[in-house]
């Protein structure tokens, strides 16, 4: 069950954030924030649950967009429908049993949170045509890794201990949607999943100058093709 799965992310390694159950004091918009973000991770999930053909899996949760939002690749800009116009991504391709709603402090970003890797990652999917409820995003570290000292607005990459920490629920969350085909998105979420003896396509991060070569791999995917 989503309830089920979600309920065993509670216990968090020390260093990350959990953003369905811990409270960011300084940013977050409202005490009930971690509930908002649960909820809306299992209204995304829900929704998928008997028609997922794709499970992509990435790194870990970033501040700009599941920290907020409570989902993997998914930015609060998106959310509120601000990549609508520009990018095709309406808040209804998320999720549609209810309005979604943002947790962060609009005086950080009036308009929501915004990363490039949600960014492009919708935006190509609606620019390929693939439809966004046959997809589900996640991430090998569930949890948000920030830069101790600096702050919860930081990003940094998992420590080995950490992606380790991960494999126990990167696998639960693969029961949920039995018979999709798993795309690693870098090299990191690789490792997780052939460490569990997954399966996996693996494409290139769409961050960091590579969304061109992202989005030609993912042209191949909805195209049939596994050579990518």
């Amino acid at each position: 069950m989503v309830s089920t799965f979600i309920e065993s992310l509670k216990r968090t390694p020390r260093g990350l954030f959990n953003p369905w159950y811990h409270k960011d004091r300084k940013n977050d918009l409202v005490p009930n924030a971690p509930e908002i973000r649960r909820r809306q991770l299992e209204l995304y999930l829900t929704e998928r649950k008997e028609r997922a053909r794709f499970l992509f899996i990435a790194e870990a949760l970033g501040y700009q967009g599941g920290h907020f939002t409570g989902i993997a690749m998914t930015s609060e800009r998106i959310l509120l429908g601000h990549q609508q116009e520009k990018y095709g991504v309406k808040p209804e391709h998320v999720f549609r049993s209810e309005q979604p709603l943002r947790t962060s402090r609009p005086d950080i970003a009036e308009l929501g949170m915004s990363e490039p890797t949600a960014t492009i990652m919708w935006g190509a999917l609606i620019e390929e045509g693939i439809d966004p409820y046959d997809v589900v995003l996640w991430n090998a570290v569930p949890w948000h890794p920030y830069v101790k000292g600096e702050g919860l607005l930081t990003n940094r990459t998992p420590l080995a201990g950490e992606m380790e920490r991960g494999l126990k629920h990167l696998r639960n969350f693969l029961t949920l949607f039995e018979g999709a085909s798993v795309i690693a998105v870098g090299r990191k979420c690789e490792q997780s999943l052939t460490e569990l003896g997954v399966e996996h396509i693996g494409v290139r991060h769409p961050a960091n100058g590579g969304a061109p070569k992202f989005r030609r791999q993912l042209r191949d995917l909805r195209n049939g093709s596994t050579a990518i």
